[in-house]
């Protein structure tokens, strides 16, 4: 199976790598750094390169190993050939508006259990908009304030953000399962990456198994604002937000 390279380093914007299969529109790569849809989160965009020729990578699936679907720029253009070295690069405007957007339904999630007991049970993010379903019964204006001032201090405390792996065994009988939710998991899904936020003081924040891709710290996400709610069914409750002001690309 392809290597998600994206899984031990986020900020890598261009990498090499070689063809290993190619199936109608779609590549497989023997590493990759795109991120492929699942988890709310969408598939990154972007280009390989080879001698010369250029196609567009519009859609990254992980199945059996992880697709990418690409379209030739050139007119008449072939696909790639196996065995080829190829050059990708990621849309990287795209790429880290999801791990500025993943980052902050992280700090949401531990904010409204940690606030109202209420567990994340669904989310979704864009380049430029999320929204995240919780377990609660409504949220008024008060709350929605609370929500808002706890998010943007936790931002301005510029929280760190780590990732690493564990044996599926030891995080089942030393994690805070209400916490990292692994019981969402399939049973097939033996190695887990543990996505942790460390909080003032040096405690912890949060502590969630997924395989998206996150910032470094939560200094990145910029002002948190809730744009909305929607009652979703008699205990549930969907949050809409916006990150409003943008990070500079350093």
């Amino acid at each position: 199976m392809a290597r998600a390279r994206y899984l031990d380093d986020s900020s890598i914007r261009q990498f090499d790598a070689t063809i290993e299969r190619v199936l109608d529109d779609r590549v497989v790569l023997d590493g990759t750094h795109f991120y492929p849809e699942g988890g709310g989160q969408p598939a990154d965009h972007g280009t390989i390169e080879s001698d010369g020729d250029t196609w567009r990578v519009v859609d990254v699936r992980k199945r059996d190993t992880i697709y990418h679907t690409v379209v030739p720029e050139g007119e008449d253009q072939a696909m790639p050939e196996e065995g080829a070295t190829v050059s990708g690069s990621l849309d990287w405007d795209r790429r880290y508006a999801h791990m500025r957007y993943h980052t902050a339904q992280h700090l949401l999630s531990a904010l409204l259990l940690d606030r109202f007991d209420a567990p994340t049970i669904g989310n979704q993010l864009y380049h430029d908009r999320a929204r995240i379903d919780v377990g609660y019964d409504r949220f008024d204006s008060t709350e929605l304030a609370v929500i808002e001032d706890g998010m943007n201090d936790r931002i301005a405390a510029a929280l760190p953000v780590t990732w690493y792996t564990m044996d599926r065994e030891e995080a089942e009988s030393t994690l805070d399962p209400e916490r990292t939710r692994i019981d969402l998991l399939p049973d097939s899904i033996r190695r887990l990456r543990i996505v942790e936020i460390e909080g003032t003081n040096g405690e912890l924040y949060d502590r969630t198994a997924c395989a998206g891709t996150h910032v470094e710290t939560t200094a990145e996400l910029g002002r948190f604002r809730a744009t909305g709610r929607t009652t979703r069914g008699s205990d549930a409750e969907r949050l809409s937000f916006v990150l409003e002001s943008d990070v500079a690309d350093e």
